[in-house]
């Protein structure tokens, strides 16, 4: 059996313990063992090398220098990481180590919760598969991103709320390697119950199971 190991806390606006728990339901689901734990130190317990899949789900906070080079290690020997929205990339803001796992932090979203589309790019992709582009309201997360990333989503700013980013292309779900691991992300579900909406879910749950090379 695939084991999976969910990280949630930090920030509590994101409610992150009913992501835990919606997320936990998915991967038990397709078949997972899911372990979930509540503080950092997770991170850097040895027997994480031993998993298929991480989570995190931990808005900013901080994470130890040890804690976040396991972690690295970990994923880099070949342990699945997914993660979405400020959970991911938006935590641990003073870790660079953290961030170039992740491929990407979050530094804004201008007019917080407004309408915007989601574009996705690459319809033969398996995650992207059978899924059309589709309208969506939340954060529009403008973000810091690796160049090396799979860009699997995008989204286009208008410039209402920052004139100078008018007609920016921003990704919003990619995939990347780390060694011999996989990383997979999207920066949509700002709240819970976003990740019901069919297309974030679907795309987070074939996220994950990339991720841990299903």
């Amino acid at each position: 059996m695939r084991k999976a190991m969910i990280v949630w806390g930090g920030w509590p606006g994101h409610d992150p313990d009913l992501c835990a728990s919606m997320i936990r339901g998915w991967l038990k689901a397709e078949g997972f063992e899911v372990r979930i734990e509540t503080t950092t130190a997770a991170f850097a317990d040895p027997a994480i090398h031993d998993l298929s899949l991480i989570i995190p789900i931990y808005t900013m906070a901080k994470i130890e220098k040890a804690e976040a080079l396991n972690l690295c290690a970990a994923v880099r020997s070949g342990v699945g990481l997914a993660g979405h929205h400020g959970g991911m990339c938006d935590a641990f803001r003073d870790s660079v180590d953290y961030q170039f796992l992740c491929g990407g932090q979050w530094v804004a979203h201008p007019g917080n919760i407004i309408d915007y589309k989601v574009d996705l790019t690459k319809p033969d992709d398996p995650i992207i598969q059978g899924l059309k582009s589709f309208e969506h309201r939340s954060e529009q997360y403008y973000m810091h991103v690796d160049p090396a990333n799979e860009v699997l989503a995008t989204t286009t700013f208008t410039g209402e709320h920052a004139s100078w980013i008018d007609g920016v292309v921003m990704p919003v779900v990619w995939k990347k390697r780390y060694g011999a691991g996989r990383v997979f992300y999207s920066s949509l579900g700002h709240r819970a119950y976003e990740l019901d909406v069919p297309e974030i879910r679907t795309l987070m749950t074939r996220g994950m199971l990339w991720a841990a090379r299903e």
